[in-house]
């Protein structure tokens, strides 16, 4: 029954615009992308990391301090995006509620809005550390080129379909419907904001081998479970979407999400590894100090938990 009410909210979904906003998603990126910046250079980087960590802090050498910074950037970033888009997904995509139904009764602010803003949040998190980062996996940098390829399609390209006269309502059923699938970022959140602590514990703890193990297995897991959930639902809405789709993006959309699962599946390859290095450092040497290869891993795990 459940499943028929589904299915039925996602085929019948309205042929409409997914914000106001979309026409701003460069100033709101802009705006995001400045923030990013005041944090990092005014609180992080500033005073906070320092005090609270100390000389496990100061002693990184460039490429790990900057990778430790954009870690918690990214981190917090994605706690953001839980808390304002988890209810307006879960109830545009499962729900009964349109891209423009108020968030609260008697709101101006419409769940459209909050997922545009989340998605903007996601997109300049990936710009951010494309710029700020000196060490970059290829994988991090395909996968966040390909994301932002998608979101300017998506949100640049919207606003223009009113202006094509009998091409309006071909704007509006694509947008309708891949906005509906590609907003699935507290999804991705979801699965993927453990990683960035577990890096943080591993430079913090970097002795603590059994606890280090611990963490490594649970980030395992958890990415791998998250990425399949998140797959599952975006080919779940793909399908449900099929006739409202142009040949064009029936095509492209399942490759880009292919090679954006695959850096994400090699993320969780890496926290495997980290986890059995772990493992053998307590079953061989329990007494001698002996790190993973930080600098590779840490920049091809950060190349797939940012989606």
């Amino acid at each position: 029954m459940l499943d028929s009410l589904i299915d039925h909210h996602i085929r019948k979904f309205p042929l409409t615009s997914i914000s106001t906003l979309s026409p701003y998603t460069g100033l709101i990126i802009s705006v995001v992308l400045l923030v990013f910046f005041l944090i990092k250079f005014y609180v992080l980087e500033l005073f906070l990391l320092r005090r609270f960590y100390g000389a496990k802090y100061t002693d990184l050498d460039e490429i790990n301090r900057r990778s430790f910074v954009n870690h918690h950037i990214a981190g917090g970033t994605k706690i953001i995006i839980l808390i304002i888009a988890v209810y307006p997904f879960g109830d545009v995509a499962f729900g009964t509620a349109g891209f423009h139904t108020p968030v609260m009764q008697g709101s101006n602010v419409t769940m459209g809005d909050m997922l545009v803003i989340s998605s903007q949040m996601l997109v300049g998190m990936f710009i951010f550390e494309l710029i700020y980062r000196t060490k970059i996996s290829p994988i991090s940098v395909v996968r966040g080129r390909s994301l932002r390829y998608t979101e300017f399609n998506l949100n640049l390209g919207a606003p223009y379909g009113e202006h094509f006269g009998g091409a309006s309502r071909h704007y509006h059923q694509y947008f309708s419907a891949a906005g509906l699938q590609h907003r699935i970022s507290p999804l991705y959140c979801m699965g993927w904001f453990l990683p960035h602590l577990t890096i943080i514990l591993y430079r913090v703890y970097p002795d603590s081998h059994h606890f280090l193990a611990t963490l490594f297995r649970v980030a395992c897991f958890t990415t791998l479970v998250g990425t399949t959930a998140e797959t599952i639902v975006a080919m779940y809405l793909f399908g449900q979407l099929w006739s409202r789709w142009t040949l064009s993006f029936k095509i492209a959309t399942p490759i880009l999400h292919v090679a954006f699962s695959a850096a994400q599946f090699h993320g969780t390859r890496i926290f495997y590894r980290m986890w059995k290095k772990q493992e053998r450092i307590i079953r061989d040497q329990p007494d001698e100090e002996k790190g993973t290869d930080v600098d590779s891993v840490d920049s091809e795990e950060r190349g797939t938990t940012e989606e």
